[in-house]
């Protein structure tokens, strides 16, 4: 039977870097108040790139590091709930760039949650197939949806890419050994970016998007449920993960998860410090740093959480 593995994983942010004192330039803020609340330092922003921009550098990465073809691409999945237009989608985008003729691409819109989305389809889509090779991406440019007057918000975002290349191998372990998805859309308008509201009359005005807004807090229950729950769908116990690799959204909400779960801090790798709040970019990019540091290592057992817009949670147990 064949199973997955990660053959590739790579990331990519823009380089204008934008700090909290820079940030307090322009609205009521300061470094110290944004570093007590979140944890955040700086982030990227893009000035010229868009989002397929970000993801098309990822994905030529992720092909020379495993020494693969455009042409032996089968599947291009993009998470994003900042794509360049609402058509074409930022996967095709990125497919028509890199040349990968054989490939289908189609993007994942589950905001902070998507790259975990992601995964589980990449896979399910290979494991029923007689494709092999499996490019999934979580690429972000939300400044474009940042309302730059609303420090409430606006501090929390940076622009960024990241992703892995999924293969087809001989191995007998699975490469996913747990899951859980959960959706609750009564509760979407707690996190809303992007909205768009029918203009009365004919012939109508072109419509506008909406910036981020934000309200409440759910993670810190509803994460470590989602966690327990995988791990135990993997027949594991929460002491059998060597990392916690989550979607980096304050620096609190991980300090609280890993007080519920009962694990030490030192499992649970952060980059928010870096980057901010990357949406479903952030996961990925976690992951490639902690491969290019040697902290995850082959054989690792990985949680994979992300959890945001929805709303929604999303977990995965790899083993690496």
């Amino acid at each position: 039977m064949q199973n997955l593995r990660i053959t590739s994983t790579a990331s990519y942010h823009p380089p204008l870097n934008i700090t909290n004192q820079q940030l307090s330039t322009i609205m009521d803020t300061s470094d110290e108040w944004i570093k007590t609340r979140t944890g955040i330092h700086q982030r990227y922003i893009s000035n010229i790139e868009n989002t397929s921009d970000l993801a098309l550098n990822v994905g030529n990465q992720l092909l020379t590091n495993a020494n693969l073809k455009t042409t032996e691409l089968d599947l291009i999945i993009i998470a994003t709930m900042s794509p360049d237009a609402y058509t074409p989608s930022t996967a095709a985008i990125v497919q028509g760039e890199l040349g990968a003729k054989n490939a289908i691409a189609f993007d994942i819109s589950a905001a902070c949650t998507g790259f975990i989305y992601a995964m589980n389809t990449a896979e399910l889509m290979l494991k029923s197939s007689n494709w092999q090779n499996a490019m999934v991406i979580g690429a972000e440019v939300l400044s474009k949806l940042i309302d730059w007057k609303d420090r409430s918000t606006a501090v929390l975002f940076g622009d960024g890419a990241g992703g892995v290349l999924l293969q087809k191998t001989t191995t007998a372990t699975p490469l996913i050994l747990g899951r859980d998805l959960h959706t609750f859309g009564d509760l979407g308008d707690k996190i809303v970016a992007g909205k768009t509201t029918p203009k009365a009359g004919f012939p109508k005005q072109l419509t506008s998007l909406s910036p981020f807004a934000m309200a409440g807090r759910f993670a810190t229950h509803e994460v470590p449920r989602s966690i327990a729950s995988a791990v135990q769908q993997a027949n594991l116990k929460l002491d059998d993960i060597d990392y916690f690799l989550l979607h980096q959204a304050n620096e609190r909400i991980i300090n609280q998860i890993a007080k519920r779960l009962g694990q030490p801090i030192t499992k649970f790798p952060m980059n928010i410090s870096e980057y901010g709040n990357t949406g479903a970019a952030s996961e990925p990019i976690l992951l490639t740093q902690a491969v290019a540091h040697e902290l995850v290592k082959p054989g690792n057992i990985i949680a994979m959480s992300g959890f945001g817009g929805g709303l929604s949670t999303g977990t995965i147990i790899l083993n690496y």
